[in-house]
């Protein structure tokens, strides 16, 4: 028994000893509790959705990208709302350029011919640091914007060539004609335009370039001699998409010139020219008119023929005079009859800032919120004297381009009006709505890939914060007075 009583004690004392152990475990493991890692939020990241180029009046920013971050969004504030819808369209959209005058074509031949290629590319490529202009505008003989005047059946006095047997494209060959060909090599789309500033003055009751009027007797070889113009440019592989019969028919003082009324017009187009087209199975297209928005009554009469009506595709404004609805005055009566903008120059003493806003108002944005389908500045290029100019001619009209050796040019203010929406908005694309809030003057563009387009122009002197709304979302941006932003998204 005493042997037994002092095993019990010993088993008692393990027992003991190994609850007094797992208890100090225990203890231990409470005291050194598992360290769980922090609950981290992630940050919101904001994706760039709309990227835009910006022109500054100053100068201080010319159609540069812009690096800040635009992401679409449903937070509300109150700004004001430039709402896109690309559900409601309007016209499509042929494109956006300049006149090509033979001028032009002399002070960009003085390059080198590196500097001239790139010059090209730059202006007709579709590169990134290209802005893509889509339609230029070319004159059938010379514009006031060449050295001197000629038409291409010149003839000494007191003669005629009814045949038009002595016609010849020779005096712009290795001008125009030969800077369409290295154009076409880089855009072969690029729709053209043709005008003549006069006919051949032995077809005139004038012997002079500067004003008259075609002789009646003549308007049967005037139209046959538009069609040879025509032949023999697609000869040189030049296709001409539309001409109009007269450049400023309304204007008789320029050199050269020559006057055209309506009634004249008319006459001319339905018992002549379309006829010889439509003889000759040529698809130009004839646009009515080519003047100023205070006479839509002019481009109106002529549609108003019933013979000439379908001859006629459209008609074609400039803006030195009138205000830029008329283009919808003339569509809203005959809207199967489409609509264009020709023509609009930027002066040598002229302010760079003021020019931008008023041309991107105007030229761009308002020519196409009334319905053009293109919009064009006027001259390409000249020289340091604004020249070449016939005697008479425009001395003061700044070019696009300023060539100030055979190695440098400048970009002027019509550069950055056209390219703020040319190398955006190619060919094809359509017009789509947009509302005009307050001082922000805009359009917008769905383009055939389907990016949408807006170019907001801020007409006043202050900056801006506004939204861009599009399919339930915005993006909140802001623009100084006086600057232009192009705005792209998909």
């Amino acid at each position: 028994m005493k042997l037994n009583f002092k095993n019990t004690i010993k088993v008692l004392f393990l027992a003991l000893a190994v609850f007094a152990q797992a208890k100090c475990s225990s203890s231990s493991d409470a005291a050194d509790p598992v360290v769980k890692p922090p609950v981290v939020t992630p940050p919101v990241v904001v994706t760039n959705d709309v990227d835009f180029w910006l022109t500054k009046g100053d100068q201080s920013v010319l159609l540069a990208k812009q690096t800040g971050v635009l992401g679409f969004g449903t937070t509300s504030n109150s700004y004001a709302n430039i709402e896109v819808n690309a559900a409601q369209k309007y016209q499509t959209v042929d494109g956006f350029g300049y006149t090509l005058t033979g001028g032009s074509a002399d002070v960009i031949y003085k390059l080198t011919a590196a500097k001239r290629t790139a010059l090209l590319q730059e202006l007709f490529g579709s590169g990134e640091n290209s802005i893509g202009v889509s339609y230029i505008r070319i004159s059938i003989g010379a514009s006031d914007l060449n050295a001197s005047p000629f038409t291409y059946d010149d003839l000494p006095t007191g003669s005629t060539d009814l045949d038009l047997a002595k016609f010849s494209l020779d005096k712009d060959k290795t001008g125009v004609i030969a800077l369409l060909k290295e154009i076409l090599a880089i855009n072969p789309k690029i729709l053209i335009l043709a005008t003549p500033w006069s006919a051949p003055l032995w077809m005139k009751d004038k012997d002079s370039f500067i004003g008259g009027r075609l002789q009646t007797q003549y308007y049967d070889v005037y139209a046959k001699y538009f069609v040879k113009y025509i032949q023999q440019m697609k000869a040189e592989g030049i296709v001409i998409d539309a001409v109009t019969p007269q450049n400023e028919p309304l204007h008789g003082g320029n050199n050269p010139s020559m006057e055209m009324s309506a009634l004249e017009q008319t006459n001319f187009i339905k018992n002549n020219l379309g006829p010889a087209f439509k003889a000759a199975n040529i698809a130009t297209k004839i646009i009515s008119y080519d003047h100023n928005c205070d006479k839509p009554e002019y481009p109106k009469a002529i549609l108003a023929d019933p013979v000439a009506n379908p001859f006629v595709d459209g008609s074609a404004f400039h803006l030195y005079a009138g205000d830029i609805s008329a283009l919808s005055n003339v569509y809203n009566a005959y809207p199967d009859k489409n609509i264009y903008f020709t023509e609009q120059w930027t002066s040598s003493t002229g302010d760079f800032g003021g020019d931008l806003k008023w041309h991107l108002k105007n030229v761009i944005i308002g020519s196409m919120r009334n319905w053009s389908r293109n919009a064009l500045e006027w001259n390409l290029a000249n020289n340091a004297s604004f020249g070449p100019y016939t005697a008479g001619g425009c001395n003061s009209c700044k070019g696009a381009l300023t060539v100030t050796s055979n190695e440098a040019f400048q970009r002027n203010v019509a550069y950055y009006i056209i390219a703020h929406a040319s190398k955006f908005v190619p060919a094809g694309s359509v017009r789509i709505a947009s509302n005009i809030s307050g001082n922000l003057q805009n359009v917008a563009f769905i383009t055939p890939s389907g990016s949408k387009v807006l170019i907001v122009e801020n007409d006043g002197q202050a900056a801006e914060i506004f939204n861009i709304k599009f399919d339930g979302k915005w993006v909140t941006t802001s623009l100084q007075g006086g600057s232009v932003a192009t705005y792209t998204w998909k």
